[in-house]
């Protein structure tokens, strides 16, 4: 047993020194790119494709399954988005609540015929929905069919070159848009772009919009901003960097609608449906010689809600681990498989090694070391060993990862708010990331029992802070055009803040 607990425990730091190492690379090039971002931001002139009549239309698909308490600020933050040619197309996804109510009374919809663009699958779409408002919002509703049905089913109807996947519970910074399509305009090869994602928990939203960043006041949502930061900032620029984005998240991501269309668009089957996409794209686009330029948008564009409690926290982390899961499985041909080259030979691998089978790995070293400890075979010298890789190195890419935040974006203001995430670095490494280790641990069980569940998460929502915004009445004589220009609507409310 002595022989095996010391076996374990070699393996295990061997595994701690890789993955120190791979984060460390990845927090490397994430800086460079950082640094290259704001040397080149100066002259990147986002204003320009915010108001040139020449750049190309965009369509925002939102699915929404019992988003009453969100979709209506979300919608008007979609709407308020500072770009030209824009339509938001909201896909009610059989809603059992009041979700498609609440849209109908605060857009004043009526049904209006619309032609699908593309044949793929979906569940039944029992009516299409125009505002009269705002002709920029169409409103699809449809039987349920999951999330990747409903964003198949805006896709169908999208008339765009480019289309938008938001999450419903998603908030957008007005420039969000401009900044994504100006790497389209600047790089014809790219066929889908992602930006940041940050925790609106704790921050001050008026109109839809976040005016004022906070930090929440529970501990879960406070370790989560620094974890969205770390996993943004310290991992996917640096995968960015080297052109193997594997990952654009569900709640923000920009993509060339033909060649969704031709990949068959989201698949119904994964519960991961936003980073299958991008794997399968880079799939199709290489067995057909095409090219394929997916990248990752280093500044804050898109605010989501996070989990405030445990359960609904391992309720999506589990779901998350699923989906990365069945992902892999789906596409283990590209492994290893030179034909997709860095993605097949070394993006897919570490993937496998480190995020899918890392967990397991973790929790079986946790448990050998603890064991050799509690029967004193570990030494002193190993267990400083253990901890200055388990832990040290885990806050050194925390460290990292905050000067990069700094250096760049500032979002969260005076020397309190860094006080509490230097903190939060410390004690993130101390018993939230096993905790959370064991979580998607546990993913691998759910998995292989035919677990499909998503797992609902209670919101503080946007629209219980913010009152109903009473818009114009406007009268609709005729038919709407999508591509005829429309004036934006102003709103005015008061502000309120939504608490972690």
């Amino acid at each position: 047993m002595r022989n095996a607990l010391e076996l374990v425990n070699v393996m295990m730091l061997v595994y701690l020194v890789v993955l120190d190492v791979a984060y460390g690379t990845l927090a490397l090039l994430g800086w460079q790119a950082v640094e290259s971002f704001v040397r080149r931001r100066p002259v990147r002139d986002y204003e320009l494709v915010s108001s040139s009549p020449l750049s190309p239309p965009v369509s925002v698909i939102v699915p929404a399954y019992d988003e009453q308490e969100t979709i209506v600020s979300s919608v008007q933050a979609m709407l308020a988005l500072h770009y030209p040619s824009l339509e938001v197309i909201v896909v009610n996804d059989g809603s059992s609540d009041m979700t498609f109510d609440r849209l109908r009374e605060a857009f004043r919809l009526v049904p209006a015929a619309r032609v699908p663009r593309s044949a793929i699958d979906t569940e039944h779409v029992r009516g299409t929905y125009v505002s009269a408002v705002d002709e920029r919002l169409v409103v699809l509703d449809k039987e349920n069919g999951g999330k990747a049905d409903a964003l198949n089913a805006g896709l169908r109807y999208a008339w765009t070159p480019l289309v938008c996947s938001v999450d419903a519970d998603t908030l957008l910074d007005p420039g969000a848009l401009s900044r994504l399509v100006w790497e389209f305009t600047s790089r014809p090869d790219t066929v889908a772009a992602g930006g940041i994602v940050r925790v609106v928990n704790g921050c001050t939203v008026v109109d839809g919009r976040v005016v004022k960043v906070g930090m929440p006041k529970g501990l879960l949502p406070n370790l989560q901003v620094l974890e969205y930061l770390r996993a943004f900032l310290g991992g996917r620029i640096g995968w960015s960097r080297m052109g193997m984005t594997l990952i654009i998240s569900g709640a923000f991501g920009l993509f060339d609608r033909a060649a969704v269309v031709a990949a068959g668009g989201w698949d119904p089957r994964t519960i991961g449906e936003d980073a299958e996409l991008v794997l399968r794209l880079h799939r199709h686009r290489r067995d057909n010689g095409l090219d394929c330029r997916i990248m990752f948008f280093p500044d804050p564009i898109c605010w989501t809600e996070v989990p405030s409690t445990a359960r609904s926290l391992v309720h999506q982390r589990d779901r998350w681990q699923r989906g990365l899961i069945q992902m892999l499985l789906r596409h283990r041909g590209m492994i290893f498989n030179r034909r997709y080259g860095a993605v097949g030979m070394l993006a897919l691998p570490f993937f496998v090694f480190f995020e899918a089978l890392g967990p397991l790995v973790e929790v079986t070293g946790y448990l050998a070391f603890g064991l050799s400890c509690a029967l004193g075979i570990a030494s002193g010298q190993q267990i400083l060993r253990f901890l200055a890789l388990a832990i040290g190195f885990g806050f050194c890419i925390s460290y990292i990862t905050l000067l990069m935040e700094e250096r760049a974006f500032q979002r969260y203001p005076g020397w309190g708010s860094l006080g509490r995430l230097l903190t939060l670095s410390v004690l993130e490494n101390v018993g939230y990331r096993q905790w959370m280790a064991l979580v998607r641990s546990r993913a691998w069980w759910s998995q292989l029992r035919g677990d499909r569940s998503w797992g609902a998460m209670p919101r503080a929502g946007f629209r219980a802070l913010s009152p109903t915004v009473v818009l114009p009445r406007l009268e609709l004589v005729e038919p709407l055009d999508p591509l005829a220009p429309v004036p934006p609507v102003a709103v005015d409310v008061e502000e309120h803040t939504l608490a972690g």
